[in-house]
């Protein structure tokens, strides 16, 4: 087999969470390149006509759009439902939908802590669990999480964010190791400073800003495409033996 096989997603179904904009987009984008059929569901995502919509198609592959408030575990629940009845077998499981809410330690509201807590964590636990079922009955599958930089450090001002992204890293590696030997690939990808609508705020900062750069090697903000391949690659033949493992996409953040 040519090794750039190993990267083809041909006859997959992947499903990408948070997948009407930003780093979600671009993800479902590249999946579609690569082969796969895509499942996109954001809060807002339209039943069609959305942009990633037209581009998957432009690809060639089928889209399938679904709408979902990942702040309700009822709803969360209900799709994880439907999503399965409607399409049995889903081989990638992307789960990179996120939110962020900032407010200092002191006057971090519980409606704050609750809400980041269900979308970054609980819905993610909850599909990670349905479809994960259906891929270890199968003994194949991926799952990939978005996790962050706040995987391994604190923030400033985000503590739901940091205590839920903390906990992504550790429920990676508590699936992969049950998984495994299962043939369910589960992994994650951690970026860095993103150039996307949950940091516009940091990079009007006139103090943050510069800051933030100063420390990248790279020398910029990161841009969602460049997590295609990093998705390409955890989601395909090319990483059957990787497992429980957080790839950083940073330009080098985490390395100074």
């Amino acid at each position: 087999m040519n090794v750039l096989d190993l990267f083809r997603l041909d006859g997959r179904t992947a499903l990408v969470t948070g997948a009407r904009r930003g780093i979600g987009k671009a993800m479902a984008v590249a999946l579609a390149e690569a082969g796969a059929d895509v499942i996109g569901v954001s809060r807002s995502l339209e039943a069609s006509g959305s942009d990633v919509e037209k581009e998957v198609i432009a690809a060639g592959r089928k889209f399938h759009g679904y709408a979902c408030n990942f702040g309700d575990r009822e709803a969360v629940a209900a799709f994880a439902k439907k999503v399965t009845a409607e399409h049995p077998v889903i081989d990638i499981l992307v789960n990179n939908a996120g939110t962020i809410l900032r407010k200092p330690a002191t006057e971090h509201p519980d409606e704050y802590w609750d809400e980041v807590i269900n979308t970054n964590l609980h819905a993610q636990w909850t599909l990670s669990r349905e479809i994960g079922r259906g891929m270890v009955e199968r003994g194949r599958g991926k799952i990939i999480f978005t996790a962050s930089l706040l995987t391994f450090q604190g923030g400033i001002t985000v503590p739901g964010y940091a205590a839920s992204k903390g906990a992504i890293g550790q429920l990676t590696k508590a699936l992969a190791n049950e998984w495994a030997a299962k043939g369910v690939q589960v992994n994650a990808i951690a970026p860095g400073y993103i150039a996307t609508d949950n940091t516009s705020a940091l990079r009007a900062d006139p103090v943050r800003n510069p800051a933030i750069l100063s420390r990248i090697p790279a020398g910029r903000w990161g841009d969602p495409d460049d997590f295609k391949g990093a998705i390409v690659f955890l989601a395909s033949a090319a990483s059957d033996y990787v497992s429980g493992e957080i790839l950083v996409v940073d330009g080098g953040w985490m390395g100074r």
